[in-house]
C-alpha cells in the first residue's frame, strides 16, 4: 500500500529556504544530492510511513534525518502523509 504525500505551506517555505541556503553555501551539486535524499525519504515513507522515529509523542510527529544538519518532519494520517516542515537541526529544538 502506498500513502499519498502532501506538503503543508510551511513545508514548501522551509524546503525553498533550505535549498537556497545549500545552494549559496555549497553550490548546485549539493542541492542535487539533497533533493535526491529527500526524494528517497519521501518514497520510503510513502510505502513504509513508520520507518522513522516519533519526534513528538503527543502530536505523533515523526522525524526523518536527511543530513546531520537537516530533518524532515511529518505526520501519518489514515492514507496520507503530511510533510510538516524541513528543520535545520542546528536551531533550537522545535518541540519542548
Amino acid at each position: 500500500m502506498s500513502f499519498k504525500v502532501k506538503f503543508t505551506p510551511k513545508a514548501g517555505e522551509t524546503y525553498d529556504a533550505l535549498v537556497a541556503q545549500v545552494r549559496q553555501r555549497w553550490g548546485d551539486k549539493f542541492v542535487v544530492r539533497l533533493e535526491s535524499k529527500i526524494a528517497r525519504a519521501i518514497h520510503l515513507i510513502s510505502t513504509s510511513p513508520y520507518s522513522y522515529p516519533v519526534a513528538e509523542e503527543s502530536l505523533e510527529i515523526r522525524r526523518c534525518v536527511l543530513h546531520k544538519n537537516c530533518s524532515m518532519l511529518y505526520k501519518v494520517y489514515d492514507e496520507v502523509i503530511l510533510i510538516i516542515c524541513f528543520w535545520d537541526n542546528r536551531q533550537e529544538p522545535l518541540m519542548t
